[in-house]
């Protein structure tokens, strides 16, 4: 080695320390003014911060591996192209006259959510809606089905599971007989929940002649029940004129009556009116995306006349939300107005601090708080999670039930047997922050008392769940309901 460089070289050596040293500085600067800006929760921002300061580089390089929302960032990328669909419903938006005959007068608690929820979801409420609750797949599919054999225009339907099995091939011939007789079918498969059967029912559609398309298909062999950016929407359309929606998907396993293997007890929603409306805003919006095809034309075209007298509006929520996590305000909002009770199912129960708190300050003012959860979870992790963070839930006056099999996959809430809302939302993160959701809220008193009694009877046959049963728990299993809980974020 000559001179020249090995002068370099020691100098190198001299230096690389400073450099290295400077550099994972820099990084560190860095790493804590990103998490100091984006970071919403003072207490994340925190815990971010001085991983990134006492674990030098390393802290930092976690920071950027496991700190960074990229889920949000790769929803809004994804949909960047695509336009929020907002379909005419004017003639149908109730004056304040009908408002306060139908919720209350101006100062109501319920008037004061109306308002909440119009501005989180950005529609506005809609008169002259029936709603009519069905009970699982024995009551909704024989009404879907009908639904599809008299359409005349269209059909737009959206699943997150849609199963080759018998009532899945039911549903495929129905829809390809649709299409001899010219109507417009277009049908839309979730990318993962496309794969929970095997042959996909995609291909089955295609050659029957089905338009189809997988939202955000799957590039690994197997399903994967914890993968984000989901189409978890249960929507279907018919001629612009009736709707449903609600939390089932298309499997034999929702038809109590075919006695199936893994049985699944179920609610969905037939929707007539000006309601039907927003969901298809969301249909043609989420098919766009999928297709890179715009639905339009008189056969895409909602009919607003009105056969009921339920006020509806639905709410669409999901990561690619310019404020992610809207569903959360309505939920605090809906626990808020509550004067005297709150009833709420759903199979997956894994509410954040301040979710948790609305509820536990109702329970609190002596509102009634039950909240129905199945008694053998689906998914064991999101069981064991949910039984780690129930003691902020019990402790401080709510009930919670664990409901009997068959497993109870119901997402229903009703406040004040008053007000009701029902869809495809979960109360978990998932649900509320990784994967696209549907919701309707609806100010019907015969309505929500009606889903108000359907919730006291599971209660009926439910037993409760303690706080002494929680911390009761043997230390191996709080240690592995907690570790659960630690992936909350994402089950």
């Amino acid at each position: 080695m000559d001179g020249g460089l090995r002068d370099a070289w020691q100098w190198w050596l001299v230096l690389w320390p400073h450099v290295l040293a400077w550099s994972i500085i820099g990084l560190s600067l860095f790493a804590s003014a990103h998490a100091i800006l984006v970071k919403r929760d003072t207490r994340s921002a925190i815990g971010w911060v001085g991983l990134i300061w006492l674990s030098p580089g390393i802290g930092a390089g976690l920071y950027f591996v496991l700190g960074v929302n990229r889920i949000r960032s790769r929803a809004k990328q994804l949909r960047a192209g695509i336009a929020r669909t907002t379909l005419e419903t004017r003639t149908a938006v109730p004056d304040l006259t009908r408002l306060r005959e139908a919720i209350g007068p101006d100062n109501a608690p319920l008037r004061s959510l109306a308002t909440l929820v119009g501005r989180v979801a950005n529609r506005a409420l809609v008169d002259g809606n029936a709603i009519e609750p069905l009970d699982g797949g024995d009551e909704a599919f024989p009404a879907m089905l009908e639904a599809i054999e008299s359409a005349h225009r269209s059909i737009g339907l959206s699943s997150y599971i849609f199963d080759n099995d018998p009532t899945g091939r039911e549903f495929v011939e129905a829809l390809a007989r649709a299409v001899t007789r010219g109507v417009e079918v277009r049908v839309l498969v979730d990318g993962i929940g496309a794969r929970y059967s095997w042959r996909p029912i995609t291909k089955l559609l295609a050659r029957r002649g089905v338009r189809v398309a997988r939202f955000l298909p799957a590039t690994v062999p197997i399903y994967l029940p914890y993968a984000n950016l989901r189409n978890h929407r249960k929507i279907m359309v018919v001629d612009g004129r009736i709707g449903f929606t609600g939390g089932l998907n298309i499997r034999d396993g929702c038809c109590l009556s075919h006695t199936p293997k893994n049985p699944v007890r179920d609610m969905h929603f037939r929707l007539r009116g000006p309601i039907v409306a927003h969901l298809l805003e969301v249909f043609i919006e989420d098919w766009a995306f999928a297709a890179e095809e715009t639905l339009g034309g008189p056969a895409w075209k909602p009919e607003l006349t009105a056969v009921g007298s339920s006020l509806a509006r639905g709410i669409r929520f999901g990561p690619d939300d310019p404020d992610i996590g809207r569903i959360k305000l309505v939920l605090a909002g809906a626990v808020s107005a509550a004067q005297r009770s709150v009833r709420i199912m759903t199979p997956y129960f894994l509410p954040d601090d301040a979710v948790c708190q609305a509820l536990d300050v109702a329970a609190a003012r002596g509102v009634q708080v039950d909240i129905v959860l199945p008694e053998e979870n689906n998914l064991a992790l999101v069981g064991w999670a949910s039984t780690a963070l129930l003691w902020q839930v019990l402790g401080r006056g709510c009930h919670v039930w664990m409901s009997p099999p068959p497993f109870e996959h119901t997402k229903l809430m009703v406040v004040d047997a008053s007000w009701a809302m029902f869809g495809s939302g979960n109360w978990d993160d998932r649900s509320m922050r990784l994967n696209f959701e549907f919701n309707v809220e609806t100010y019907d008193r015969d309505l929500a008392a009606r889903l108000d009694h359907r919730i006291a009877s599971v209660i009926a046959r439910s037993r409760p769940k303690t706080l002494a049963e929680v911390d009761a728990r043997s230390l191996p299993v709080r240690l592995r309901d907690g570790i659960a809980r630690l992936f909350s974020p994402y089950l």
